[in-house]
């Protein structure tokens, strides 16, 4: 079995981890390449969903405090109508009531 590092396809990237520039489709020039080649996108998928993870913790206070700002809003601006609907319903029970005295 061939040693990536003797591989024409293999480099190492700045912080010394693999990097592959094999073409699964191509370019393997063993079945152990295959793997060896899986096990390092899978790690590269690993890396990105950390990072990802990491970025999601650094913007949950702020979520947090705009979703509290918003309810803030919301419920202000609940508050402020609510006395359209306060009067509409009085008026319904007004209704009722005259037509129930006018014998409606």
């Amino acid at each position: 079995m061939i040693q990536c590092t003797d591989c024409e396809f293999f480099r190492r990237r700045a912080d010394g981890s693999p990097k592959l520039m094999c073409d699964p489709y191509s370019t393997i020039k063993e079945p152990e390449c295959i793997f060896k080649w899986q096990l390092v996108e899978l790690q590269v998928m690993s890396r990105s969903h950390q990072a990802t993870l990491d970025m999601y913790r650094k913007f949950a206070p702020l979520q947090e405090k705009m979703f509290r700002h918003m309810e803030r809003e919301i419920d202000e601006a609940e508050e402020g109508e609510r006395w359209k609907y306060e009067d509409f319903e009085g008026d319904e029970e007004d209704d009722d009531s005259a037509d129930a005295a006018r014998g409606w």
